[in-house]
């Protein structure tokens, strides 16, 4: 099966999700000064941190707490957060919890050097947490969409996007805190469907025969939903429909990019080579979530990717998706990338550029 390593019987139970999550909201809303605590809560002390670019990585909480989430706090002493979807599942052996929401609160402060507004400023984002088995994170995987936060500020370094720039919607469904446990074979169909799609997506011949047409009669038709809604990282923004999808993400995407080519074990097989692939492959009810700490290598050798010219260059790519089946189909996809990371890769800094043009 394409979802073998899941193990649907595997899940951390009621208690363990509940518990989890008032630990999360707890180090959202801790005092500075009790942060460290709330960490020490959360985590084991020697939790390994992934955190979307310019945070990136950090061994230990002392560490974590320096370079994330201290300098969170001052920026927004109001700190709160709003999980959209929390969910959880096992992957070759290792427990997670996935959540995909927003933080919110007034920007006092400047943050990773993003000048303070005084206004209300949301932080999207998507988490992923492995946990042991008395539910301590052992490692956290934290793609903050930085970039937005530039856009709610009136820092924009890239041409405008093809989608709508707009705060993603929560489920359809209203059902994405899932703290009790879901049908077992649910998660498992979820999953399945993801990878299934994930696989037509992998087969198609972007070099043979990449065009808006074909894109949207190939295979992966068979898998989204008429009202198909994509929430793309700022920079992309969100798509409705398959069409909306292809015209406004996926064409220019694989044009810009080259990716490996043939069957979807050939592809798995060289992404893998180059140190690209999932860490995590859950699902959970009617929800499925996959993610790579990177999961996509590809070539930049083509232009229109954020109005940026081919560079040549191999890039790597930070991404989680998060997936809502509705109606025996796929109905929303929620989609962190850590787009910094991603141009840092293609010699732009994002970050630096737009602090540089404001002092």
């Amino acid at each position: 099966m394409l979802s073998d390593g899941f193990d649907p019987h595997a899940a951390p139970d009621s208690a363990t999700r509940t518990a989890f999550k008032a630990r999360l909201d707890a180090l959202a809303e801790a005092p500075q000064a009790g942060m460290a605590a709330a960490l020490d809560r959360l985590a084991r002390p020697d939790a390994q941190w992934r955190a979307a670019h310019p945070m990136n990585e950090s061994a230990g909480n002392a560490a974590a707490l320096q370079a994330i989430w201290a300098p969170l706090k001052t920026a927004l002493p109001d700190l709160e957060r709003r999980d959209l979807i929390l969910v959880g599942g096992s992957y070759l052996g290792r427990t997670y919890i996935a959540a995909m929401g927003h933080y919110c609160g007034t920007m006092r402060g400047d943050w990773l050097g993003i000048p303070a507004t005084g206004k209300t400023v949301t932080l999207r984002y998507g988490e992923v947490w492995q946990i042991d088995a008395a539910g301590h994170v052992v490692q956290a995987n934290l793609l903050w969409d930085v970039l937005d936060v530039m856009r709610q500020v009136g820092l924009w370094p890239l041409a405008p996007s093809l989608g709508v720039e707009e705060p993603w919607q929560g489920p359809i469904t209203a059902d994405g805190l899932r703290l009790d446990l879901s049908d077992p074979e649910d998660g498992r169909a979820s999953l399945e469907q993801t990878l299934a799609m994930h696989k037509s997506l992998a087969e198609f011949d972007d070099r043979g025969r990449l065009s808006r047409e074909a894109l949207i009669a190939m295979p992966q038709r068979d898998h989204w939903h008429l009202k198909m809604m994509w929430y793309g990282p700022a920079g992309i923004g969100t798509t409705r429909g398959l069409d909306g999808f292809v015209d406004g993400h996926q064409l220019p995407f694989r044009i810009a990019f080259n990716r490996p080519q043939g069957t979807f074990e050939e592809v798995t097989a060289e992404r893998a080579r180059h140190g690209a692939g999932h860490y995590i492959r859950i699902g959970d009810g009617h929800y499925s979530v996959t993610g790579g700490w990177p999961s996509v290598y590809a070539m930049h050798m083509g232009g229109g990717f954020c109005g940026m010219p081919p560079t040549g260059k191999p890039v790597f790519m930070r991404v989680m998706d998060f997936y809502l089946h509705h109606e025996g189909l796929i109905r929303e996809n929620w989609v962190p990338l850590d787009m910094l990371d991603l141009f840092c890769q293609m010699g732009v800094d994002m970050l630096g550029r737009s602090l540089n043009a404001i002092r």
